[in-house]
């Protein structure tokens, strides 16, 4: 199965809103079922933008494994694990830290634009530097051969690709095979809020844990075509209102067609368009609702799928760096 597996994760960084259901989950639930799927969450990754509050993170975590089962990722198609628990990880992001150049990482794009973007934080730490080695770790302990990836992701997934060509070439052996990129579908836009791109950050953000009457709120408080002021004006949905995007996630084709005619004519006013809105986000965000509730009444079953989980995923990255000791060394001499 080593040909089909595909390895994902995610930081634990706080909740997860409509922009990840969109951009990353629903992706996730339809490579479960073409792939051997390994998706961990990423705890030592957290670390290095989050070192000075770690102690928030085991919650964080607990909380994105609870809000993956939530969506419909199944345990028995992918293998769920936290990256922390999977101590191979650490061995051989160690192992391969002895063979990267560092002009390698210090030419990585991504690095020199956080480092930019993010002057608030102290980011001149050798994880942050090194942090690609890890990710190249986390995929080649694995044997991956494929990686979902954005476009703006695809120089990681070389790095990682470099790292694997550099270590066959030093010891000899394809002891990993290169990582191919699976580009993502492109996402639809998630607008947040207040019209910008949905983030956390941002604090404009509808999170799949929000109450039914939270998401009411946020969707009635959304902005949509300012340039409407009165309900008698006519709108364009399409051009100038900014909760559209949402509008189209969320309403049949049919209803949509309607929706923009009956803008554009005045007939339909733009609390009464969030409206029925709401209601529709509400629908969709039930099922995730309901299958949360099961799982926290249930924190047995919970621990048990997290406890499978980090034992399938060791068991797998154990068969690896047995293979690496076995290439360095002649196998273990302790």
């Amino acid at each position: 199965m080593a040909e089909k597996r595909v390895l994902s994760g995610m930081r634990p960084t706080g909740p997860l809103h409509l922009g990840h259901l969109h951009g990353v989950l629903k992706n996730w639930l339809e490579l479960q079922d073409r792939y051997r799927c390994f998706y961990f969450v990423a705890d030592w990754h957290a670390l290095t933008t989050e070192y000075e509050n770690p102690r928030r993170i085991p919650g964080f975590s607990r909380e994105l494994l609870l809000e993956w089962l939530s969506v419909g990722l199944d345990p028995e198609k992918c293998t769920l694990f936290v990256q922390s628990a999977v101590k191979e990880h650490a061995e051989l992001y160690l192992l391969f830290g002895m063979i990267v150049p560092v002009p390698w990482l210090e030419r990585n794009p991504t690095y020199k634009d956080m480092l930019q973007n993010l002057e608030h934080r102290d980011l001149s730490t050798y994880g942050f530097l090194g942090y690609p080695v890890l990710q190249a770790a986390d995929i080649l302990i694995y044997k991956a051969a494929k990686v979902p990836v954005g476009v703006d992701q695809l120089p990681h997934l070389e790095l990682t690709r470099e790292i694997a060509r550099r270590f066959n070439y030093l010891y000899g052996k394809e002891v990993f095979p290169l990582p191919e990129p699976l580009l993502s579908p492109e996402a639809a836009k998630v607008p947040g809020i207040d019209g910008r791109k949905m983030s956390k950050s941002y604090g404009n953000a509808i999170f799949l844990n929000d109450s039914e009457e939270e998401v009411r709120q946020k969707v009635l408080s959304m902005v949509t075509d300012t340039r409407r002021p009165r309900r008698s004006d006519p709108g364009d949905p399409e051009n100038r209102c900014v909760a559209f995007n949402l509008i189209k996630l969320y309403t049949p084709e049919e209803r949509l067609r309607e929706i923009v005619a009956d803008c554009r004519a005045a007939r339909l006013g733009c609390k009464d368009c969030k409206r029925e809105l709401a209601e529709r986000v509400i629908g969709a965000l039930a099922p995730i609702w309901e299958r949360r509730s099961r799982l926290e009444a249930r924190r047995q079953l919970f621990e048990e799928i997290l406890e499978e989980g980090n034992r399938r995923a060791r068991e797998v990255a154990r068969t690896t760096l047995e293979e690496v000791k076995e290439v360095l060394w002649g196998g273990r001499y302790f």
